[in-house]
């Protein structure tokens, strides 16, 4: 997948403004995650899940943290994230459908903090972002 270059700005400055609150804002996506979608919940068994904890915040920390790592390499998010790929496809067997329900929480958790910057066109650039990424991220359960 490729971006243009309002799209790469657009990805860019926005992981500007998350790349200082990854943890809480990675722990915020991941509580909704876990409420919204229960049975995301079944990898998740000796975290504790409760609001705010120093579990969620680590792990979503860490999510960010690959999303924006992925940010810095957009002309080659397979090389990027191919650790990762490997990580969730072949040792924690990941069910696909969650990046994909993961994605949807964390644009609404960037929407919520960033409304003024969170536009439609940043929006538009994000969700090709993050699907992008998804995409990789499940391509070797193929």
């Amino acid at each position: 997948m490729t971006f243009s270059d309002a799209e790469k700005a657009a990805i860019v400055s926005i992981w500007g403004k998350i790349s200082g609150n990854v943890s809480t804002l990675g722990g915020e996506a991941l509580e909704r995650l876990f409420l919204s979608f229960p049975q995301t919940k079944t990898y998740f068994s000796h975290f504790d899940l409760s609001h705010g904890s120093a579990d969620l915040q680590r792990h979503g920390g860490k999510v960010l943290g690959a999303l924006g790592e992925a940010a810095k390499h957009l002309d080659n998010l397979d090389g990027a994230l191919d650790k990762i790929s490997d990580l969730h496809a072949y040792n924690l067997r990941v069910d696909p459908g969650n990046f994909q329900l993961l994605s949807h929480c964390i644009l609404v958790v960037l929407a919520s903090h960033f409304p003024n910057e969170f536009d439609a066109t940043v929006h538009a650039a994000w969700d090709k972002f993050i699907h992008a990424v998804s995409g990789v991220l499940t391509s070797k359960y193929r």
